[in-house]
């Protein structure tokens, strides 16, 4: 099986890479734009005679063109992903997450090629705190930022190009991945870098916003699942089941890492916080026989601690030009 990645060399998509590449796929083209949350260094080690690295875009049609035409399986992984990044400068997420996939969809059809869309459970907006209901595939749209909302935007257009064109796609909506290779401006990596950097972590306003976490391997084997005994044309949502507080995460951080639980700072609340997602698995593990392999959360983090702390070479160059954009965001919030 060949396989192209795209966003290959962002967290999920490099972990997607090593899990693949560990599973006995034939070869691997990772295309990666190669903007601040793509790393190279995220493939290290990984066989060269397996793996074929392309820079470039995936609006840059003729490339994409002839990547497909190369490949077995499309695995759409690149996208602009931060909420505080989208409601700073929206354009890159309409052009990278809308005009992107199109790109892609038009050359899937155009080759005949299958196709795998990695989407997020953020394209449903949130639930309320005391609700017991959980996202499944049917819950209806409601994105709450620039980024879900192109997102959302991106889930139809694969829909509709396995409607009006037949293209053979799937879709997974997932909850917050965690584990190695995220970059330092998303939640846990950036709590975990500022604890061993001897700084004080932040908390948005009280931290009661609940998050379903799933590690990147858990997900990286719900994809290949799908890949290769999901239907066609069907969406399936990814979870493990693992629901918690903000403030809870960070107190499990701190605690890990042998400081008091509230040794901690609260900064202003982000604009349109989403307060909770939470996944309904069950047609993805009823169908296609997946379960998470990180059912303890609390191991699951301890050893996405100590790859950080392994690995503070990979980490480090992003840290200052990260804590530097968050304080510019921060100040300019009225």
């Amino acid at each position: 099986m060949r396989l192209l990645v795209t966003g290959g060399a962002g967290f999920i998509g490099s972990n997607f890479v090593h899990h693949v590449l560990g599973a006995g796929a034939h070869h691997v083209t990772v295309i990666d734009k190669l903007t601040y949350a793509g790393n190279r260094a995220s493939l290290a080690g990984l066989p060269d005679d397996r793996l074929t690295f392309v820079q470039g875009d995936i609006v840059d049609a003729p490339l994409v063109d002839r990547l497909v035409g190369e490949a077995d399986v499309v695995v759409h992984y690149a996208a602009e992903s931060h909420n505080d990044n989208s409601l700073a400068d929206p354009r890159p997420f309409i052009d990278t997450n809308l005009t992107g996939t199109y790109t892609l969809l038009e050359a899937a059809r155009k080759h005949g090629t299958r196709f795998h869309h990695i989407s997020t459970d953020e394209v449903y907006g949130d639930l309320e705190l005391d609700d017991p209901a959980r996202f499944t595939e049917t819950t209806p749209y409601n994105p709450s930022s620039p980024y879900s909302s192109t997102k959302a935007g991106s889930d139809m257009l694969v829909r509709a190009w396995v409607r009006s064109f037949g293209v053979r796609a799937t879709i997974s909506n997932c909850s917050n991945n965690y584990g190695p290779y995220q970059h330092v401006e998303k939640f846990i990596p950036r709590q975990i870098t500022n604890v061993l950097r001897g700084e004080r972590p932040k908390l948005y306003g009280t931290g009661e916003n609940v998050r379903d976490w799933i590690h990147a391997d858990d997900h990286s084997a719900a994809v290949l699942a799908i890949i290769e005994r999901g239907r066609i044309g069907e969406t399936y949502l990814i979870g493990a089941d693992g629901e918690r507080s903000n403030r809870e995460v960070l107190g499990m951080i701190l605690t890990a890492m042998g400081h008091d639980e509230d040794d901690f700072d609260e900064v202003a609340d982000r604009p349109g916080h989403d307060m909770r997602y939470a996944i309904d698995s069950s047609k993805l593990r009823a169908e296609l026989g997946w379960v998470p392999r990180y059912g303890d959360f609390a191991a699951g983090l301890a050893a996405t601690i100590d790859w950080y702390r392994d690995n503070e070479p990979w980490w480090a160059p992003q840290k200052d030009a990260t804590e530097a954009r968050y304080r510019a965001q921060e100040s300019a919030r009225p």
